[in-house]
């Protein structure tokens, strides 16, 4: 006699894999946004520095 099927496994299955690729995408989204900010922050002049004893208002 053969088992019944176990949908909940199965749906508990497709979930995993939904999830492992949105990580995996974000994780790609992630790296691109690091890599950009990077690369405008080396190509960007450093600010100049703050005078001394002058408060920001």
């Amino acid at each position: 006699m053969a088992r019944r099927p176990n949908y909940g496994q199965q749906r508990a299955e497709v979930n995993r894999g939904k999830q492992s690729k949105q990580a995996e995408k974000q994780r790609e989204r992630d790296e691109a946004v690091a890599r950009r900010k990077a690369e405008r922050e080396a190509a960007a002049p450093a600010p100049p520095p703050a005078a001394e004893g002058k408060p920001d208002r």
